[in-house]
């Protein structure tokens, strides 16, 4: 079992930035494909961003491209998401997930995750 608890969310002005952790627990993650999704108020979860165990290759959302980096330290079992030119329609719950190990997904969809966290609250004040 993996544990995931997200951190770091908050409100923000348009234009700004956040950075949220996840703290993985429980199994090392190093084997893991990890992600991030976001849920807004009356819609479905959605995809932001992953990254694969493999050779830490990186995915996006149209949206977010160029804006949000995903990143990943292993040996501190954390994945981050750096959000930069925030704009009101990244106002979110985000989610932090993860894949059994050495999973050949991209972790595009949110039917390949195994684990999720509880999720963080992002406003972005326009």
């Amino acid at each position: 079992q993996v544990q995931l608890v997200e951190s770091g969310g908050g409100l923000v002005q348009a234009g700004g930035s956040l950075r949220l952790s996840c703290a993985a627990s429980g199994r090392r993650i190093s084997s893991y494909t990890m992600g991030w999704f976001r849920q807004a108020p009356g819609t479905e979860r959605e995809f932001v961003t992953s990254i694969n165990w493999i050779r830490a290759n990186t995915y996006y959302a149209y949206s977010v491209k160029g804006r949000f980096t995903i990143s990943r330290d292993n040996i501190k079992n954390m994945l981050y998401l750096h959000m930069n030119s925030l704009k009101p329609e990244d106002t979110a719950v985000y989610y932090c997930g993860a894949i059994r190990g050495y999973g050949l997904g991209n972790g595009l969809k949110e039917a390949e995750y195994d684990y999720w966290g509880h999720g963080t609250q992002v406003t972005v004040s326009s």
